[in-house]
């Protein structure tokens, strides 16, 4: 842990009553610094979640944290209990967020107990729960009073750039790796042309923007330990003006093969039919009640597209040294970036009778 924060200085900051106990590092994520503090009130022990923002990913903290209010407060008016929602807690300024002596940005949640997520979802139950919760959260977020949220990472799910990208670091090979991962690459450059697909649909205005997760990892959907049902969605750094696509496609990514992110036996990666169907019954329970035709129809695509998205991020920053994603190994990212494209191939594979059940569900929908 970083003993060069001044933590007891900086919860000062925060509307945190009674005794500070401990602070210690919490997770797995890739991108902020996240702590799980202890307060003793009245004698009980109470968690909160402590995050330093990471500045470098997210240039704009200050609206972040705007959006971040604004969508909590939306939930919390339409949930039924003070689960269904993270729960800021402000400064004694009223700021969402506190700027320490270094510039650094951090942020404190209530800790929701009795709840956990899932790296790797265990039944279709828990697919089922988690993509209701997703859906539900879009759901929710549909009659969101504006302004438009600010895009906290410009083109984040915008593939066409994910490829330009791509392309500039094969060009720039900045760390000498571009020949050691030809293959890696054709099997980007050879799927190009369906990049762009979904955008041309909604630059057309046959799919609308709506607000999105836009990082729909299922560890990024908290379960309830005790009766298994999906309590409510966590991480919300990205959530920003998006296509419903993009928070589905990640739930298939993520939620259908039985292998870690960064599995290395690539044996172990498969798109489970039984877990995409669950996923998407989950979804189409809560999202369904808001989605057109057209969204409905190109669900399936969506998880081809995303999983490979993400597979050319992990690969780009490959390329590009390891500057953005988190790693604990030598070739991490080319180790996940191969992953994705596996799981890609899988999704190939059984893409027709992925279409025939999503037909099958929009008729369910309809009737």
């Amino acid at each position: 842990m970083n003993s060069n924060y001044d933590f007891q200085s900086i919860c000062s900051q925060f509307r945190l009553y009674g005794d500070f106990v401990s602070v210690q590092p919490y997770g797995n994520g890739h991108i902020n610094d996240t702590y799980q503090l202890t307060y003793c009130q009245s004698g009980k022990n109470v968690r909160y979640i402590l995050q330093k923002i990471n500045t470098n990913v997210f240039r704009n903290p200050v609206s972040l944290m705007d959006n971040i209010q604004r969508v909590t407060e939306h939930l919390k008016r339409k949930c039924t209990n003070s689960r269904g929602t993270l729960t800021l807690i402000l400064t004694e300024k009223w700021k969402p967020y506190v700027v320490d002596a270094s510039g650094n940005y951090w942020r404190v949640y209530l800790f929701i107990e009795n709840a956990r997520s899932y790296d790797v979802l265990e039944t279709e139950q828990q697919a089922y729960e988690a993509a209701k919760v997703f859906g539900q959260f879009q759901a929710d977020l549909v009659d969101l009073p504006g302004p438009r949220l600010i895009e906290t990472i410009p083109d984040f799910h915008n593939t066409p750039a994910r490829v330009a990208a791509l392309e500039k670091a094969i060009r720039e090979d900045r760390c000498g790796r571009v020949a050691s991962v030809r293959k890696e690459i054709d099997f980007v450059l050879s799927r190009r042309e369906e990049a762009g697909r979904l955008l041309e649909l909604n630059a057309r205005g046959v799919i609308p923007e709506r607000i999105t997760h836009n990082d729909t990892k299922l560890n990024n959907v908290l379960i309830d330990t005790e009766n298994g049902t999906g309590i409510c969605v966590i991480d919300l750094d990205t959530v920003m003006p998006g296509l419903a696509h993009y928070d589905f496609g990640d739930m298939v990514r993520t939620g259908t093969s039985p292998a870690a992110e960064d599995e290395r036996d690539l044996s172990k990666v498969t798109m489970q039919f039984g877990m995409f169907e669950a996923l998407l019954r989950g979804y189409c329970a809560t999202a369904g009640s808001f989605l057109n035709d057209v969204e409905l129809e190109y669900l399936p695509f969506s998880g081809k597209l995303i999983t490979l998205e993400i597979g050319m991020r992990f690969l780009t920053d490959y390329l590009e040294g390891d500057v953005y994603f988190k790693i604990h190994r030598d070739n991490h990212n080319l180790d996940r970036c191969r992953t994705q494209f596996k799981l890609v191939e899988s999704i190939e594979q059984q893409y027709g009778r992925m279409r025939k059940l999503t037909d099958e569900i929009k008729k369910e929908l309809k009737k």
